[in-house]
This record gives structure tokens, C-alpha cells and sequence, in this order.
């Protein structure tokens, strides 16, 4: 657990149904360090949250210092449907929680549940079954040009020039996770191919175009030494060590300042974006573009499907109906059907 300690909460702060559930995840699901720090965030504060609504804490203590390490299997069978939403309720008013933060707390809390239910065996139905998440508003990736991301690509200088055009040649031409690019080892680097860790400990091998092994290489030339223990990390930093996630994030803001577009609407992950937009739009295909994305699921590739003006404009261009050009005609009647009408010699109108 000491890799938590470090990077995310304290595990020994939580009881042991607790504890037992994110050993769980890590070992047997395989779920990132990051997922299961995030998970043991959302339970402490939802268990957190549980003692204060049944007057298991002072009102006086603050929330922050409400201890989980006391949570036990009373408590956790207590938990009703009713309990969870006023739950979210909670997070949205008191904590200023959006939806995606809110729809990952409900992730964490089905997650657990399922495990008391399912694997541990101490529950003997699920109370929160039926939770549902909260409707999230979905919105078109955002992503650079072509152009722009010439632009960015051309605006790398200084120092460490060579390593940083490699980073973002990466993730502009293999669409890869910031995680996944810190994790890049020197053996991963084989045949014109890239071996890339996704998420869950999923392998997957991504194609590197003459362009993006250039880059590498011209990196490797002038790679530092690495520290012991750092020796098979592809990317350092100045200290000599894998390079960490900040500095990747660090560094791309820069230099999309120094191309002159906005660092507060692009990212490491619109890097992905674009690089997904760019092969989507050059015609790669959907499930191709998937396995070099490594996504679970078709519909979260399909994504990239609703931002391809041109083929939006093609299948607008398509449709019969685009052919059919009546507006003159139209006006012309509407002309035709404003003149008054002609008097007979009796009065009536012919």
C-alpha cells in the first residue's frame, strides 16, 4: 500500500471493509493507481458524510477530520437508496461538485457495493442496485488544427528541445494518455512499434511513423545518464528521473502559450483529441481508430464521429433535397400573389 501513501490517502486510515475493497480493485480488477486513490476519496467522504447524517460525530468536527477507520459492517449495511442521493445532493450544494465529479462518486459507491455483494458475500442484496448517475452534459472534444499543431510543434526550443518535440509528437501522432506516455520504458520501443500500458494494465502496440522514430531518436542522442532505478524510463527530467506527469503538463502549456494559441483550452489530453480528430478525419477507421486509442468501447470512439465537418458537409450535400432550389420561384409567387386583384364591370373580383 505504500504506493498510495505516496501518491494518493492513507489506506491504513480506513477500516478494513473498506480497505479490503481497494486491495480489491488494485490486485485483482487492475485498476490504476489513480482510480483507486479516487475511489478511496469518494467513499471516505461519502462515509464521512454517513456518520454526520446519523449522529455518529460531533456537529462541532470538521467534516475533513471525520475518521473512517472505525466504519464497520453496521454501518455499512445501513446504507439505503435515499442514503446515496441525498449523498449527491450534498456534493453538488455543499461541495460544489459538477456532474462528472458527482457521476464518478457514483461509480465508486456501485463499485463497492457490487464487491459487498458479489465477492465479499456480506451484503445479501445490493441497496444501491437502482443508483443512477447524474445526466451529464456532453460536449465535442476540443482539439488543434492541423495547423495549429504545426505550429505548436515548430515553437519547441531550449534545453530540453529534443525531448519535449518527441513528447508532443507522441501524443499528436499515437493519441496516447498522459499517463501512458510518463510510462514508456526503453524496451517498449521495438520494430517501428510503441508498446503502450492503458488503463486496467491493457497492453496494446501502436504504430510509430518514420516521423515520430526521428523524433526518438533524436531524443536518445542527447539523453541524460538516469539516475539509478531510472535507467529504462524513455522520458527524464533535469533531475535525471522518469519524468513526472506535472512536468509533461507543465511543459505542453508552454508551449502552446509560445504557438500563440490558449493554454487555459488546450491540454495534454486535447493533444489525444487532436491526434484522434486528425487520423479520424485522414479517413482511419472507426474500430482502427478505437485499438490505437485503446478504448473498451465503440461509443467512446464514436465520439470523434460528430466532429468531422467535412463529412458532415458531404452528407448535407448528399441529400436529394439539397438539390432543390425553389427560393426564386418562391419569391416570384409571393409577388405574383400581392398584386390586387382585377374588378369585374359589376363590382365582384374576377
Amino acid at each position: 500500500l505504500g504506493v498510495f501513501i505516496v501518491n494518493g490517502p492513507d489506506f491504513h486510515a480506513f477500516a478494513p471493509v473498506l480497505r479490503d475493497f481497494l486491495i480489491y480493485m488494485y490486485t485483482i480488477k487492475g485498476k490504476s493507481q489513480k482510480t483507486v486513490s479516487e475511489y478511496a476519496l469518494d467513499l471516505r467522504t461519502f462515509f464521512r458524510f454517513l456518520k454526520r447524517l446519523r449522529g455518529l460525530v460531533p456537529p462541532s468536527l470538521p467534516f475533513d477530520e471525520i475518521p473512517v477507520d472505525d466504519v464497520g459492517l453496521d454501518l455499512v449495511k445501513s446504507v439505503t437508496l435515499s442514503d446515496a442521493y441525498e449523498f449527491l445532493s450534498y456534493a453538488a450544494n455543499e461541495r460544489g461538485n459538477a456532474a462528472a465529479a458527482r457521476a464518478r462518486k457514483v461509480s465508486a459507491l456501485r463499485s463497492y457495493f457490487r464487491y459487498l455483494t458479489g465477492k465479499a458475500g456480506v451484503l445479501q442484496s445490493n441497496p444501491l442496485k437502482e443508483l443512477d448517475s447524474p445526466r451529464q452534459r456532453k460536449s465535442l472534444p476540443r482539439y488543434l488544427s492541423f495547423e495549429e499543431s504545426l505550429a505548436l510543434l515548430k515553437s519547441v526550443d531550449g534545453k530540453y528541445a529534443e525531448r519535449n518535440y518527441a513528447i508532443l509528437t507522441l501524443f499528436l501522432q499515437c493519441g496516447l494518455r498522459l499517463s501512458e506516455l510518463v510510462g514508456i520504458n526503453m524496451n517498449d520501443i521495438e520494430d517501428g512499434f510503441l508498446r503502450v500500458t492503458g488503463k486496467g494494465n491493457k497492453e496494446r502496440f501502436v504504430y510509430l511513423s518514420p516521423a515520430a522514430l526521428d523524433a526518438i531518436e533524436a531524443y536518445k542522442a542527447v539523453r541524460p545518464t538516469p539516475k539509478a532505478g531510472h535507467s529504462n524510463a524513455l522520458f527524464l527530467s533535469r533531475n535525471r528521473q522518469r519524468i513526472s506527469p506535472k512536468t509533461v503538463q507543465w511543459m505542453v502549456k508552454r508551449f502552446i502559450s509560445e504557438a500563440g494559441l490558449d493554454p487555459t483550452r488546450y491540454s495534454t489530453h486535447k493533444l489525444r483529441h487532436t491526434a484522434a480528430t486528425l487520423m479520424y478525419r485522414s479517413g482511419v477507421d472507426l474500430r482502427v481508430l478505437q485499438e490505437i486509442l485503446g478504448h473498451t468501447n465503440l461509443g467512446t470512439t464514436q465520439i470523434y464521429t460528430h466532429i468531422n465537418d467535412e463529412k458532415l458537409q458531404q452528407a448535407a450535400l448528399q441529400n436529394p433535397i439539397s438539390k432543390v432550389n425553389l427560393a426564386a420561384q418562391i419569391s416570384q409567387k409571393k409577388k405574383v400573389s400581392a398584386v390586387p386583384p382585377a374588378e369585374t364591370e359589376n363590382g365582384a373580383e374576377s
